[in-house]
């Protein structure tokens, strides 16, 4: 049942990640679908940073929904009376803004502790350290990704390579041949995002 759901999850993730690459907003849809698959795999693995970090990942796709179908807004003049009134849009493509890389890794490191702490003193997990890494640079990717931020890519690349032999180790094939899968993409989504960005700038 375990490697069905592994299978199946791995599929899912196929999906996610060529909707993202797309920058479709239905990847929220395949988002909500694979980690409620990967909840079971990742608990029967022992797993426990990666299994909770997956229901984060369920709340993060309704907010990423939301965050991407009315994020976006402009102002606009009513033709009537020349009064101001918010128009929603679909969140944009962008950088992120400098200002918010200290915080956000303070927060990614404040994260690792907290959960390395959590591992060591109340699971019986093998791998604190590259669990702990992989959950929090990626509750902090997820966050970029519902921001729509080009930066999003090359962090997820650093959780992929890491995690594809994390899964490795423990013996969770076709979820590390997925995690390979989306290192080699998500350079190509990187570039595909900053070309929408540039065309959009035109």
């Amino acid at each position: 049942m375990e490697h069905f759901l592994e299978i199946v999850g791995t599929l899912t993730g196929i999906v996610y990640l060529w909707l993202e690459y797309r920058a479709s907003i239905y990847l929220w849809i395949a988002g909500i679908i694979m980690p409620a698959i990967y909840i079971i795999v990742y608990y029967e693995a022992g797993l426990y940073a990666d299994f909770g970090i997956n229901i984060y990942y369920l709340a993060a796709a309704v907010y990423g929904w939301l965050v991407w179908k009315y994020g976006g807004k402009r102002r606009r003049t009513d033709p009537s009376g020349g009064s101001r009134e918010r128009a929603e849009q679909e969140l944009p493509i962008s950088f992120m803004p400098g200002r918010y890389y200290v915080p956000l890794l303070l927060i990614t490191t404040l994260l690792f502790a907290v959960i390395y702490y959590i591992l060591v003193r109340f699971t019986d997990s093998t791998v604190p350290v590259l669990d702990s890494f992989t959950t929090a640079l990626s509750i902090t990717a997820m966050w970029m990704l519902a921001r729509k931020y080009i930066e999003q890519w090359w962090v997820w690349v650093a959780v992929d390579v890491v995690s594809a032999g994390l899964y490795i180790y423990k013996e969770l094939y076709f979820t590390s041949i997925l995690y390979g899968v989306y290192a080699i993409i998500a350079i190509f989504g990187a570039k595909k995002w900053k070309r929408l960005w540039e065309e959009m700038m035109i």
